[in-house]
This record gives C-alpha cells, structure tokens and sequence, in this order.
C-alpha cells in the first residue's frame, strides 16, 4: 500500500489522503471543487463544479499512475439529484469508457459545495 499526495489536487481537509495504491489498484477519496492553489470552492452551477471536481480527480489519479480512462468505478455524491442532468452531461464528456457508477443525493457536502466523486481505478 502506498498514499498518494499530489499539490496539483487540493490538500485533504481532514485526516485522510487523496488516495491510496494496492496492488494495480488506485482508490481515490472523494474530490470536491476545491481549487488546488488556493482551496476556495471553484464554480457556483453544478457544470463548473463537476469541472473541477474531475479536474481534481483526474490530478489524483495521475498522481498514482493512472487515469481517467482507467477508471472502473465512480461514486457520485450530489447535493441535489435535480442537478442530475447537467452533472451527467459534464460527467459523460470526461468518462467516455463509462465505468460503473453509483449516483446518491446527500443531505450536504463538504463546504456546501453541489458534487464529490471518488473512484476506483487500475494503473
């Protein structure tokens, strides 16, 4: 087991780490629109915010060794499912491969932000 850190994604804000090796397996916390530099959310709709949450992921994967075309699984967290559409059609242009996925709506999320993703990938 290895722990992946990357400046490139936001730092945890909590004890936790961006995400963790075994094997051929990379398994991501889940990212937030944090901006890497200054951590302030980034984006008010939920298109901008799935922007930069991908973008977040996507540093954390390669950070590991992989990427998002090596993503087998995503688990979406949203704070509202009405957001539903505009989240998948943002989500659809970046996860071409469409890896399984679970989508849930949450009461709130870290910093009120709209979307987290975590995923599951090979490297």
């Amino acid at each position: 087991m290895k722990a992946i850190q990357t400046k490139a994604a936001p730092a945890a804000i909590g004890p936790y780490s961006q995400a963790y090796t075994s094997g051929n397996l990379v398994f991501t916390s889940g990212q937030i629109p944090l901006s890497a530099e200054s951590g302030e959310v980034i984006g008010k709709t939920i298109a901008d915010q799935t922007e930069q949450v991908i973008k977040n992921l996507k540093a954390v994967l390669e950070a590991a060794g992989s990427s998002l075309e090596k993503v087998l699984k995503t688990t979406c967290f949203l704070a509202d499912m009405n957001d539903f559409a505009a989240f998948n059609e943002v989500y659809a242009k970046h996860f071409s491969g469409k890896p399984a996925r679970s989508t849930v709506a949450v009461r709130q999320l870290p910093k009120s932000v709209l979307v987290e993703i975590e995923a599951l990938a090979e490297i």
